[in-house]
């Protein structure tokens, strides 16, 4: 069956073989696994996935995919195609308890990469691990460290999750259709407990955004509007962090101080 990809899905199927092999080779899968598979586009990855493991959920948004998926997958009787759009799935409903954490791997849409990360996170005390197929340059910057042109964010939002790494780059000469530019096969290992209480953590992530928000800043002149001025310079003081220092310049620790210092300071939303 001739399945043509839809741009409307940001549809790029892998079709390197060789590729997709690599791919299941570096999940290092057990047959003690749960696996979600977010697009599972034609079912070639599935079809690779599913003799490793104990059980596999296949998400796939694209209704005409679904009969060819349920077809060629009759006989894996651990796999389940669950015909739903991957944001809005109720992931717990497929999570037991009995299994274990679950390992997520998928080939995604790159423009929905970012929510993707914030629906995986939300559940992530129950993710062991993550691996995506996404942009060269989007995986940059979420493996990205303190002093890089690409370090901003997305890098401190994902790593304070997980530890991140790029496994290996992919040609887009591997998809069809080819996309403009090279993907990266990422892999995110979650961690097993926050590193912040919850009120801190959202401070963490009120002070990153607004940090970056004008990354050309200095931290003083990027933090002053969501802090009082003096307590700006109490919290940064408690650190020892200089006011005249950039926001690239911090590392996520730093970060994570700030925020924990900054208790008695009025963050605004």
């Amino acid at each position: 069956m001739r399945i043509k990809p839809k741009k409307s899905l940001g549809q790029n199927f892998l079709s390197d073989r060789n590729i997709l092999g690599k791919i299941v080779d570096s999940c290092n899968f057990t047959a003690a696994d749960t696996v979600f598979e977010i697009g599972a586009g034609r079912g070639e990855l599935t079809r690779l996935i599913a003799p490793k493991v104990k059980k596999l959920y296949a998400f796939e948004i694209d209704s005409s995919l679904i009969p060819l998926l349920n077809e060629s997958l009759r006989d894996a009787g651990n796999t389940q195609i669950i015909h739903q759009d991957i944001l809005k799935a109720r992931l717990l409903r497929y999570i037991k308890v009995r299994d274990g954490k679950v390992i997520v791997v998928g080939n995604i849409p790159y423009y929905i990469s970012t929510p993707i990360l914030e629906k995986l996170f939300e559940a992530g005390k129950h993710i062991k691990r993550i691996y995506l197929t996404v942009q060269k340059e989007f995986a940059q910057r979420v493996v990205a460290a303190p002093g890089s042109k690409t370090y901003g964010s997305l890098s401190c939002f994902v790593q304070y999750h997980g530890r991140a790494k790029i496994k290996f780059i992919i040609r887009k000469g591997s998809f069809f259709p080819a996309p403009k530019v090279d993907s990266a096969f990422l892999e995110i290992e979650l961690r097993s407990k926050p590193l912040l209480k919850k009120a801190d953590e959202e401070r963490f992530f009120t002070v990153v955004r607004a940090a970056f928000n004008q990354r050309r800043k200095t931290l003083r002149n990027s933090l002053f509007r969501v802090t009082f001025p003096d307590k700006l310079h109490e919290c940064l003081a408690r650190q020892n962090i200089s006011p005249d220092i950039r926001p690239e310049q911090l590392s996520l620790d730093s970060f994570l101080g700030l925020a924990k210092s900054a208790k008695s300071a009025k963050f605004a939303k």
